[in-house]
């Protein structure tokens, strides 16, 4: 899984064994020879560290590297992560479904499902399907249960990443305060009687920049993903890390006022998400007569060349990028990409002309202005991520291996 690059402060006797196994992982140093240069470790205390890793069978041997020395010699035995010691669950919820799925250690989806949950039906309900749905998948991909070692899980609402609640959800009711990784993890223990494992809840537009920025724009310093679906939302990743601000409120751009007076679900005038989100293109459709309620109409109209839903995905697209021109200036992103329901060739136009009309050249001059990448997987892959890199966090190694007994 690329991503961000190892950055371990620790050196000499202060590298533990998590802080080798990040740099194996991020591939900063894959021999015992890169591990001690990389950490002024001593030969001997690089292999005792590292045997609590193998012990663990978190690590293994590759093949043999090329030789470094003029001299020749043997060729030095490249280590790897070994991601087949667990796997881990994600999903992503949407207001009206939700998609699953079991990944590997490194990212790949093993098996995957999708279906109809309404958030509108309360998180008691909906968490309690969704932990049957995961808990069902592990052996759809010829995994126990037991071997789930986290479960990460994107929601269309701001989430204090401390608690892992929803803050005031104007599309989430019923939802703000409650505790969703206690009833998540109760809900796939009931279903599974494997014992409880962490997990972790994040904003959807977070985790679909997160996965689209680690696996598709690694190199990207600063990267934005912008989700137009019911609501509307931005995610920010800075130097590989989700930046999500004071409280995890950063990117709620869906409810920046704009000059309009259409009422918002959030109870406010004049939000971007009340003028240019799929929502509010579905009400004007089916206003003028046109059967649409959701983003996810207005997405199969589009993708039928509905002239009407082009045309106000295009409008919808200007609004937003007139918003997006401050973003730009403020954030100064290589990357800024489109996703979600409405996504397609004309929200992307109307984006582009008010965005490369309002923002100064400087801040566009190096800026790639695209769409997503991964689609519908994006939330999946990135809420897997922020799982493997909660758990394998050098510190959270040290504590793990510990409770190992290795």
């Amino acid at each position: 899984m690329t991503g961000r690059p190892a950055r371990t402060g620790r050196s000499g006797s202060q590298a533990g064994a998590g802080d080798l196994l990040e740099l194996v992982r991020h591939g900063r140093a894959v021999t015992r020879g890169a591990l001690q240069q990389a950490t002024g470790l001593s030969r001997a205390t690089v292999g005792q560290r590292l045997d609590r890793l193998f012990r663990a069978g978190w690590l293994r041997e590759g093949a043999g590297g090329p030789v470094d020395s003029p001299l020749g010699g043997r060729p030095s035995i490249t280590l790897e992560f070994d991601d087949s010691h667990a796997v881990v669950l994600a999903a992503d919820l949407d207001t009206r479904h939700a998609r699953a799925a079991v990944l590997s250690l490194t990212g790949e989806i093993l098996a995957e499902r999708a279906g109809t949950l309404v958030v509108e039906d309360g998180p008691d309900a909906v968490l309690g399907e969704l932990g049957r749905w995961l808990a069902e998948l592990p052996a759809e991909a010829g995994h126990r249960a037991e071997e789930v070692c986290g479960i990460g899980l994107a929601v269309p609402g701001p989430v204090d990443s401390e608690t892992g609640r929803v803050v005031q959800p104007p599309i989430m009711p019923g939802w703000d305060g409650y505790d969703i990784r206690g009833r998540l993890s109760r809900a796939f223990t009931e279903h599974t009687g494997a014992p409880a494992v962490p997990v972790l809840v994040d904003n959807d537009a977070n985790l679909m920049a997160y996965g689209e920025q680690r696996s598709g724009h690694p190199g990207c310093p600063a990267f934005v993903l912008v989700k137009v679906s019911t609501g509307i939302g931005a995610g920010v990743v800075v130097d590989g890390s989700i930046y999500r601000g004071a409280d995890g409120g950063a990117g709620d751009i869906g409810h920046i006022r704009v000059d309009a007076d259409a009422l918002c679900r959030c109870g406010s005038y004049g939000c971007l998400a009340a003028v240019a989100s799929g929502g509010a293109v579905a009400r004007r459709l089916a206003a003028s007569g046109v059967p649409a309620s959701s983003g996810s109409d207005v997405r199969d109209l589009l993708a039928a060349g509905h002239p009407e839903a082009a045309a106000l995905a295009r409008e919808a697209g200007r609004r937003v990028g007139d918003v997006l021109a401050t973003v730009v200036t403020l954030l100064n992103p290589g990357v800024l990409m489109i996703a979600g329901d409405l996504a397609g060739t004309a929200f992307l136009t109307g984006v582009r002309e008010l965005l490369y009309q309002r923002a100064l050249p400087r801040s566009t001059a190096h800026l790639d202005v695209v769409t997503s990448r991964l689609g519908e997987r994006a939330g999946l892959i990135g809420a897997g991520a922020l799982v493997v890199e909660h758990l394998y966090a050098p510190e959270r190694v040290e504590e793990r291996l510990a409770a190992l007994g290795v």
